[in-house]
């Protein structure tokens, strides 16, 4: 018998509805092609070619949703992924800049063009590039977390001499 995949999970795909539907409230866009039932839309968020990730609302928020393309960028399996606070996709150094830009995106619903270093469970770093970052929200508005997407990045080397 073969396993279902992470994103066909009853409680993912309640999480991608919730992910498309604050994504088109925020920005009167669909994120992806809204068709078909809600297994084909979580399979066709997971497939997509732009990276989607999200996390909670914990006082440390943990990564929730990672989408093939963000899977492989971060060097994880979903089991990994989905228990890794947030602030860990970035360098401590970048922390205030990250909780900055969360902040932003809590008070006007959402950040369309966000730029920032992002790293790798291998400690590769990496810029994102045009991201968008959106609360994510049930059917009451009430937040139940973040996401951002974003389908532009390039690796950073280290300079000359450091690694």
């Amino acid at each position: 018998m073969t396993e279902k995949p992470r994103w066909a999970d009853p409680t993912i795909l309640e999480w991608v509805q919730f992910l498309l539907n604050s994504y088109r409230h925020w920005t009167g866009q669909e994120l992806i092609e809204r068709q078909g039932s809600l297994a084909q839309e979580g399979e066709r968020l997971f497939s997509a070619p732009f990276a989607v990730v999200s996390h909670g609302i914990e006082e440390d928020p943990v990564l929730n949703y990672g989408n093939l393309i963000a899977l492989r960028l971060w060097e994880m399996e979903w089991p990994e992924f989905t228990r890794t606070p947030s602030r860990l996709t970035t360098e401590p150094m970048n922390w205030m800049e990250r909780e900055s830009m969360l902040h932003r995106a809590a008070t006007e619903g959402f950040i369309p063009d966000y730029k920032g270093v992002r790293i790798t469970r291998s400690g590769q770093r990496f810029l994102v590039e045009r991201a968008t970052v959106w609360n994510v929200m049930d059917h009451h508005q009430n937040r139940l977390g973040q996401a951002a997407s974003f389908s532009t990045w390039r690796v950073l080397h280290p300079p000359e001499g450091k690694g």
